[in-house]
């Protein structure tokens, strides 16, 4: 991305960074003092609804501009600062309602607030906001001080100020003492979300000055900005505000410089009523009670710098459980008083505090903030929030009743937990400078969320495993679609922030780091990680900065690898390579040479013929037999066909490329080097890991796109050889994705006897569990990967249609029912709901919506609703839909969840499918602007179209109808072409093969 910046320090692509910007900024003494004041009045209007009897008092702001020099910046404030500044390109729009024409001579031929990008001629030092909550009303007014730094010279203020609008003119304003000076003009640019005042006279470069701001505002309603939601505690209904700035909504709650880049130090200010609470990064520094309204100031202590997206607060009457870390770090939960009284929030807070040990080890930085806090929320955009030093999250991910809680959602939780405090520092303490490169926070952060629950739990195996189904596999089939985009994404507009928040910059920069982590090595990986965060605490960074580190701690052991040249391939392209290995073939060269050749691997495979793209491609090779394999060896492709040298090879050795599949690609062998892989695992499977034999079914299974019949067999082999939880859990996820491409294959007897052939003896063998609710066979033991491989054969078992896991399930609901005791193991709740309310009447639905609404476990809510989507009642189903989108008795957060299962169910499909596009405009205006949703909503309903018609109907709604639905519709588009493609040329050959006996592999 390049960046139009004239401002010191600026540079290309976000990247290389160093303190340039703040060492091009020396502050001079003084002799004499100015003072600058200016004042205005915004008015954004009142609106007054008579059907509602409602007055949403929207935005009265009340603009005070203030200048005041206020000597030389600390060095704090003046250095620290990195990275690129700039405009980052023309918002190419035609003015707008805010804007009025300037007068001539006015030199305002530039028009920073045209570019998307704040112009970089002030930088934030300090924010001293003061804000009074009335949670009887939903408003609340604010003032704000900004202490500001002068880079360049300018007569331009611009800041951004979501919805804010203003208007006392150029008048005169006189200060204290004397001397006065004149607004030239201000006005809203709502396009970019902007405020510019325009001077008389320019403000001058190395000069602070403070900016004043006093504003009122409405705590919306949405889940954005500072935003209100509520609770039930013995049927009272309870209110609670709390923000959410990410990615740029600090705006919409006070005027700010709101990009990352801008770090500054918050002191926060909070006046409420006393029944509530107030909360925010930072520990209570003093709090003192009105002797006129007996309202309670709070004022918290100052923050770090940082950026305003991480500023947070909120006012609630929860109450809470601590706890405190051997350095003195204090931690609480805060949540609804019931759940903090039933013990919900332990868990949590237990490893919340084990984390925050285990990350201070593994990166060699000590947590920054004297505190952390937690607070559930139950309404909430996203799983969590980082904030730093007050983490937010919905209540169904952080809360946990361990008697109704399965292994599954407390796997789930723990993972959040651990995703969250990670960002402490790699987020919080280090920011990236701009959202292209997002993923170098997200993508660590989802790292270790198996990092980090391999610390907590060493026997679950999550890196080694898990990290290979719930990562690997899932981005690689989305970054081998033609429609996949570098993780490294340029953006200019806001409205193209939200494009680079999706599962590439997530799954793939985990994938990138694990793959760059085992290239290094522990030792180093961990020294770089270390110098990256010490030399860039407290400011920004981009990937250049972090590459520099690495390549420095590879340097110190003597390993001259350029990390930069090696990762720019991996980040600024798109996609993946396949890697053939190939045995000597030739006379010419002894046996313990091979070929090793790398191709873009795409799904689509028209346009392979015109990709160009290379890889430097780390590849681990072994060469092995019946009874050892060898130690292995690293080899670097950096051509498209390359000769190696590896260990001596018989005719009896089989090669295995990307050990542990450490490597973010694929491999594909000779015949011959197949065959004998297989035979391995037909006789000795244990010789080959079961990272490797996961790997070697992923990659048969996608290689065989191009030719089905040849390779099924293959997968099935490869299949009977591991199977563990890991290869359940792929048998699961590739019938999913075959009854994505062929329609409801759920239904086809063939199916059905494939699928249960592959399952029947290991389910009959485990059997269902025995431990009910409160038993110490839980997810804290060992026997997690048991648990979770009887569950995935009890899924599968039930799924497909088998006759005693149907009446298995029955009994259990009949016996719920029956007796109002609910004696179904948490660990299997969710099938058991599921194949009950798919098997039995309309009472049973019923009654599962009515313990819906009456548990108040968050756990069991969230599947007790995905149960009412399981229903073959095509009546019950529509109902749930309406239900969802226009009561208050779907929480606000799981309406998209609930119109994806019912199009994951067949008899659901086209009526989600329909009621996607009938409720669009709704959905959209929604929740548009939340990270994710749209993205979700749209592949959740779209994955298993697979008709000429419901393609038709696609394209149809992406040329009418798609407004603001983004990047999401084109790679749906891809996939539901790929669905109809292969519905065209295969399905009918698979069925014949489904019908044939097992035979020999690869024929």
């Amino acid at each position: 991305m390049g960046l139009n910046d004239s401002s010191p320090g600026a540079m290309r692509n976000g990247r290389g960074l160093s303190d340039q910007w703040a060492e091009s900024v020396v502050v001079r003494p003084r002799t004499t003092e100015r003072h600058i004041t200016v004042h205005k009045r915004l008015v954004l209007g009142f609106a007054l609804s008579i059907l509602t009897l409602i007055i949403v008092t929207a935005v009265a702001v009340v603009l005070s501009v203030r200048f005041e020099e206020c000597g030389a910046p600390d060095r704090e404030g003046a250095t620290g600062e990195s990275g690129s500044r700039g405009s980052g390109g023309s918002a190419k729009l035609n003015g707008s309602k805010g804007e009025r024409t300037g007068e001539r001579g006015d030199d305002e031929a530039v028009q920073p607030w045209r570019n998307s990008r704040l112009p970089g001629s002030l930088r934030p030092r300090h924010y001293d906001l003061r804000l009074a909550v009335y949670m009887d009303n939903f408003t609340f007014s604010g003032e704000v001080s900004i202490e500001l730094e002068c880079v360049n010279a300018t007569r331009f203020i611009v800041l951004h100020a979501d919805r804010l609008e203003g208007g006392a003119g150029g008048r005169p304003v006189n200060r204290p003492g004397g001397g006065a000076m004149r607004v030239h003009r201000h006005f809203s640019f709502p396009a970019n979300q902007m405020y510019v005042v325009v001077l008389h006279r320019e403000l001058k470069p190395m000069r602070v000055y403070r900016l004043n701001v006093s504003f009122d505002a409405a705590i919306e309603d949405e889940l954005l900005g500072f935003f209100r939601s509520s609770y039930t505690l013995q049927r009272e209904r309870r209110y609670l505000a709390v923000t959410q700035f990410s990615p740029i909504h600090a705006r919409k709650a006070f005027p700010c410089f709101d990009e990352p880049i801008y770090k500054a130090t918050f002191s926060l200010t909070l006046r409420h009523d006393p029944q509530y609470t107030s909360l925010s990064n930072m520990p209570v520094e003093s709090s003192s009670l009105s002797d006129e309204d007996g309202w309670v100031t709070d004022r918290f202590a100052r923050t770090p710098r940082m950026s305003t997206y991480y500023l947070a607060w909120a006012v609630c009457n929860f109450t809470y459980r601590e706890t405190q870390t051997d350095s003195g770090v204090t931690i609480r939960l805060y949540a609804r008083p019931d759940a903090i009284a039933s013990g919900a929030g332990d868990y949590a807070l237990h490893i919340t505090k084990r984390l925050l040990g285990f990350y201070q080890d593994y990166f060699k930085v000590q947590y920054s903030l004297p505190k952390l806090d937690l607070l559930a929320v139950p309404k909430h955009p996203y799983a969590a929030m980082e904030n730093w030093g007050l983490s937010v999250f919905v209540e169904q991910k952080i809360l946990l009743d361990a008697e109704v809680s399965s292994s599954s959602y407390q796997m789930e939780l723990t993972m959040v937990v651990v995703h969250e405090i990670c960002h402490q520092w790699f987020g919080d303490l280090v920011t990236p400078v701009w959202w292209e490169d997002v993923w170098l926070k997200e993508g660590f952060a989802h790292f270790f969320e198996y990092v980090g629950t391999d610390f907590l739990f060493p026997k679950w195996n999550m890196e080694k495993q898990r990290f290979l189904t719930d990562v690997l596999h899932e981005v690689m089939l989305l970054d081998g679609l033609s429609s996949s985009h570098p993780i490294s994404q340029e953006v200019e507009q806001a409205t193209d922030i939200d494009r680079v928040f999706d599962w590439i910059a997530y799954k793939k920069g985990a994938a990138l780091i694990r793959m760059l982590a085992n290239v290094m090595g522990q030792p180093l990986f961990q020294k770089g990680l270390n110098d990256y965060l010490l030399s860039h605490m407290y400011s920004n960074a981009a990937r250049d900065d972090l590459w520099s580190k690495l390549s420095q701690a590879m340097r110190s052991e003597g390993r001259d690898i350029n990390i930069g040249e090696m990762m720019d391939r991996w980040t600024l392209q798109m996609g993946y390579p396949v890697v053939t290995i190939s045995k000597n073939q030739s006379e010419q060269l002894p046996t313990h040479y091979i070929t090793v050749s790398q191709e873009h691997f795409l799904y689509t495979q028209e346009v392979r013929s015109n990709n160009s793209l290379q890889w430097q491609v780390p590849l681990t090779v072994a060469v092995g037999n019946t009874s050892a394999v060898c130690l292995e060896s690293l080899i670097w492709i950096n051509n498209k066909t390359e000769t190696h040298r590896v260990g001596q090879m018989g005719d009896n050795t089989w090669l295995l490329g990307n050990i542990n599949q450490t490597g973010y690609f694929r491999v594909n062998y000779d015949l011959q080097n197949w065959k004998l892989l297989i035979q391995q695992l037909h006789t000795n499977p244990q010789i080959i890991s079961v990272g490797n034999r996961a790997g070697l079914i992923d990659d048969a299974f996608n290689l065989a796109r191009d030719n089905w019949l040849q390779k099924l067999h293959t997968v099935c082999f490869l299949a009977e050889a591991c199977f563990n939880d890991i290869c359940a859990t792929f048998i699961r996820k590739k019938t999913e994705e075959r009854n994505r491409k062929q329609g409801n294959t759920n239904k086809h007897p063939q199916n059905i006897d494939y699928v249960l052939r592959q399952v029947a003896s290991r389910y009959h063998q485990m059997g269902w569990p025995t431990n009910g609710p409160g038993s110490e066979s839980n997810v804290l033991q060992a026997s997690y990967q048991t648990e979770e491989l009887q569950r995935e054969l009890i899924m599968l078992a039930c799924s497909f249609g088998n006759k005693q896991c149907h009446r298995q399930a029955v009994a259990y609901i009949s016996d719920w029912i029956s007796s109002n005791k609910n004696r179904i193991p948490p660990n299997i709740r969710d099938i058991v709901y599921c194949t009950g309310v798919s098997l039995m009447d309309e009472d049973v639905w019923e009654f599962i919506w009515m313990k819906f609404h009456s548990s108040n476990a968050v756990s069991e809510k969230k599947i007790l609703l995905e149960a009412l989507t399981c229903s073959d009642n095509t009546f019950l189903l529509n109902r749930l839909l309406n239900l969802s989108l226009t009561s208050d008795l779907v929480p606000e957060q799981d309406v998209i969840d609930v119109i994806i299962h019912v199009g994951r169910n067949p008899q659901g499909r086209n009526l989600a499918w329909k009621y996607f596009r009938e409720k669009w405009d709704v959905l959209n205006a929604r929740y548009g602007e939340a990270l994710f949703m749209n993205s979700k909503l749209i592949s959740g309903v779209t994955e298993f179209l697979n008709t000429e018609r419901e393609l038709n109907e696609l394209k149809e709604f992406i040329q009418f109808g798609g407004v603001g639905a983004g990047p999401a519709l084109p790679r749906a588009l891809e996939i539901v072409e790929g669905n109809v493609r292969w519905h065209r040329l295969h399905r009918r050959q698979f069925y014949q093969w489904l019908r044939k006996p097992p035979g020999p592999a690869l024929g």
